[in-house]
């Protein structure tokens, strides 16, 4: 969103790209020092990273966790969708977006 590099964001933080990489395919886990980091360097609350989660996740280490699809990610469609999604200074109007969203996509996995 910020078209800062992994390796940009990790030398901000004294890690790797591939480190960065690892966090961002979900491979490590990124502890709450880390991303207290994360936040400085981004400019963001830690709570960004939190926001609209109504519940804590339950699974535990045997269960099987969804997979989630980080080539999407990178799509120009998603990039684009985030840029102006930023945008939006309503909170309230962020969230009739991501239900409207939400509403369009049932039945498309």
């Amino acid at each position: 969103m910020l078209g800062m590099s992994q390796e940009t964001l990790g030398k901000s933080i004294g890690v790797t790209f591939q480190q960065i990489q690892k966090y961002e395919r979900g491979i490590n886990r990124i502890g709450s020092s880390r991303l207290y980091d994360f936040s400085g360097v981004l400019n963001v609350p830690v709570s960004f990273f939190f926001e609209d989660f109504e519940s804590v996740p339950t699974a535990g280490f045997a269960e099987e966790v969804q997979e989630f699809k980080t080539e999407q990610m990178g799509s120009k469609e998603s990039l684009l969708l985030v840029k102006y999604f930023c945008r939006i200074k309503s909170p309230e109007v962020r969230k009739k977006v991501i239900n409207l969203v939400k509403a369009m996509s049932v039945g498309e996995e």
